[in-house]
């Protein structure tokens, strides 16, 4: 079995990023902008090393994924229950559905002035901006994927004798999950770049006053080792969360693996 750096998407993937910090770092010697301003992926992966090292930036990290599970959390059960009663009872889905759909278009960063007049600068605030971020995307794909089960697949099972629970559980969430998953992992994206947003006003040792920190100081290179850390952060729940679901339920429904 050919090991996994040697597969071509991979290389690929390296030389990709090898070629772009090459260019970086050419461009940020090239003295177009002051080192400062436009510091180089060397200067930015030491300042990262440092403040890893010191444990300022574990600190933050800490912080800001104890809040994102509070408020992620909070957004997947509520998001599961609305999703669930908008996809079964169509007086829910004329109103409640229709304003679920206005408000996920709005961007989360419009619940911080709100939050801010109504809870002040505090944990609340910065919850409920979270909350507010996710929720709605997590209830459309959970209302899509249980309104989109195929209706064979409920008669099918009626006329097997499930009903009630049971009909839930066997059939119809097994045929909403690539939805569900898709409006979850949406829904972390949210509300993840909803916490950095609201942590940016919050005067905490978290990943987004760190940012916040770098710029009061006009240290771009400590900006883009926080933005590094956001990355990184990001990527592994997508890749070690949410990737090994979404290959299991591919590998379930038979779906091609190239779209993963």
């Amino acid at each position: 079995m050919k090991s996994e750096w040697l597969r071509p998407r991979m290389l690929r993937r390296i030389v990709f990023f090898v070629l772009l910090f090459v260019a970086w770092e050419l461009l940020a010697r090239s003295g177009i902008w002051e080192e400062y301003l436009f510091p180089g992926p060397l200067m930015v992966g030491r300042t990262l090393i440092d403040g890893v090292v010191s444990g300022v930036y574990l600190h933050g990290v800490w912080v800001s994924l104890q809040r994102i599970a509070v408020g992620y959390g909070i957004s997947v059960v509520l998001g599961v229950v609305l999703g669930v009663l908008i996809a079964r009872v169509a007086i829910l889905e004329d109103t409640l559905g229709a304003l679920v759909i206005g408000l996920q278009a709005l961007p989360s960063v419009c619940w911080l002035p709100l939050a801010i007049l109504w809870m002040g600068l505090n944990e609340r605030a910065i919850q409920f901006v979270v909350i507010m971020g996710s929720l709605f995307s997590i209830t459309l794909g959970v209302r899509d994927g249980i309104r989109n089960t195929p209706p064979i697949f409920v008669k099918a099972a009626r006329n097997l004798g499930a009903h009630g629970w049971n009909l839930y559980t066997q059939v119809v969430v097994p045929a909403a999950l690539p939805s569900i998953v898709a409006g979850l992992k949406q829904g972390w994206a949210f509300a993840w770049r909803s916490l950095m947003a609201a942590e940016l006003l919050f005067f905490s040792l978290s990943l987004g006053n760190l940012l916040q920190t770098g710029r009061d100081f006009n240290d771009a290179a400590a900006v883009m080792a926080v933005m590094v850390l956001i990355v990184m952060i990001g990527v592994g729940v997508n890749q070690f969360v949410f990737g090994p679901v979404e290959r299991r339920i591919a590998e379930r429904w038979g779906y091609t693996a190239a779209a993963y």
